[in-house]
């Protein structure tokens, strides 16, 4: 799924004094720039208020899952669990948090000093970033003490959903871009600095070779990349002179944006400065398209550049571009060697959202099963099994030939694994989705689905506790 580079960019950074192991920065604030505690919608207190006044403190088991898929996607990649477990790691009620609930005149003071000394103390099961899901399976499973648990159901689903709903959507991209690199742009248009953020990690993940946002560079020692904006050519009255000014500041890593005026013109005069810079030691790496026919403009600039001596410049391209315009670029054999992405890959502009749900399968007095119409569990904790053409699901402890998805991510508060840096989770994504079903990699609706199937002893289970349900 990943290509070498064709943006100019920076090495990733390596291990700096913030590094948690892989050379992957960890943020020091909490989620989003803030302390999670209070990321959580007022029925989760309420709730927690009324388990703790009736003494109902004993461990359960959470889940989180997709209930179905968006209409055009047929597989999800999952992500960010490593957000959520920084988050997990400085969840904290401070005392402005306590003095800011008791405003509200809700919670009695017994209940407000035990918000004040809680921490995670529970154990997370997940499945590792960039592996391949589908709708009604577990992405991550938390058992804790109900309140704990409870308390974590607004973070959980918005950094789990949001992430891997970008990370689904670029996995897309990264198919239709078929092996050429493509880079994040998406950060001046996501939904807010967090999502920026996130969407360019997402991305990573899913097989993006950079980044152009800086702050996602440094948090995550990725790859940086940036060419330049119209607004540098148009502050030169001769755009040869901005091409000369900014190639002689970046002598072997410019590109420059040809379509300010006229995207023709504007190759013949990249031509013209590569030439001349050349015996000043300069390179230019490449030229950039991010308007027009992208294919036929493409196809004439390089015309332009082979037959001017240039066949080693490349051809980026970005402006509103998603996996269907690339893929169409792709099959016309447009000669473009790299595509910068943003708005509709950042936001997901067709499927913004993910069904995510987050409900209870297990307490201490067995497993918990819910019968809403259309909206029913399966009850216990699980574990997927993926099989060459199938997933099963089965409960925790049954056995199975197939490949077990789920692993130990936190044990009684305290994480078992370090976090893993972006290119593991490259690869794991690549893999995963290599493996799939031909159709499943199209980007259209594949038929039939992927089947994901239940285990005699999970049906046995929903089947015993329907009707128990049923007779009161």
């Amino acid at each position: 799924m990943t290509a070498s580079a064709p943006w100019p960019s920076s090495p990733p950074p390596g291990s700096r004094s913030h590094d948690r192991g892989g050379g992957e920065r960890v943020s020091t604030t909490g989620y989003g720039g803030v302390q999670p505690s209070l990321f959580t919608d007022l029925y989760e207190l309420t709730m927690a208020a009324a388990y703790f006044a009736n003494g109902r403190t004993g461990r359960a088991t959470f889940e989180l899952s997709v209930r179905s898929l968006p209409a055009n996607r047929n597989f999800l990649v999952a992500c960010g669990l490593e957000d959520l477990l920084q988050a997990l790691a400085s969840w904290r009620f401070s005392d402005d948090d306590i003095a800011y609930l008791r405003t509200l005149d809700l919670f009695d003071e017994p209940f407000l000093d035990a918000l004040r000394a809680i921490e995670f103390t529970g154990d997370v099961r997940a499945v590792p970033e960039g592996e391949v899901v589908f709708a009604g399976e577990p992405i991550v499973e938390i058992t804790a003490p109900v309140i704990e648990g409870q308390l974590l159901e607004t973070l959980a689903l918005n950094v789990i959903g949001t992430r891997t709903m970008q990370a689904s959507k670029a996995a897309r991209v990264s198919i239709a871009a078929a092996g050429r690199s493509f880079v994040d742009f998406s950060a001046r248009r996501d939904h807010g600095v967090d999502a920026a953020l996130g969407a360019a990690r997402a991305a990573l993940v899913a097989g993006a070779s950079a980044t152009s946002l800086v702050e996602a560079g440094r948090r995550w020692s990725a790859p940086l990349s940036g060419t330049m904006a119209h607004a540098y050519v148009m502050a030169f009255d001769d755009e040869r002179d901005a091409f000369r000014s900014f190639a002689r500041t970046f002598p072997s890593s410019a590109v420059l944006l040809i379509d300010t005026w006229d995207t023709r013109q504007g190759a013949r005069n990249a031509v013209e400065v590569a030439h001349e810079l050349r015996a000043e030691g300069v390179t230019i790496q490449g030229v950039r398209l991010d308007s027009g026919d992208l294919a036929t403009l493409a196809r004439d600039v390089r015309s332009i550049l082979d037959e001017g001596g240039c066949p080693e410049v490349r051809i980026l391209a970005s402006g509103d571009l998603d996996e269907h315009r690339i893929a169409e670029l792709t099959a016309g054999g447009a000669p473009i060697d790299g595509y910068g992405v943003g708005t509709r890959m950042g936001t997901s502009e067709d499927a913004p959202s993910l069904g995510v749900v987050y409900k209870l399968v297990e307490d201490e007095a067995g497993p918990k099963l819910k019968l809403s119409e259309g909206k029913a569990t399966l009850p216990g904790r699980k574990q997927i099994r993926r099989h060459d053409d199938h997933d099963l699901l089965t409960l925790v402890d049954e056995e199975d030939n197939g490949r077990p998805l789920i692993v130990d991510a936190v044990r009684h508060g305290t994480r078992v694994r370090d976090p893993e840096p972006i290119p593991v989770l490259q690869r794991r994504c690549a893999e995963a989705i290599a493996t799939l079903p031909p159709r499943l990699t199209s980007l259209d609706p594949a038929t039939p689905p992927y089947e994901v199937r239940r285990s005699a002893r999970l049906q046995s289970l929903v089947d015993r506790l329907q009707r128990a349900y049923a007779h009161g």
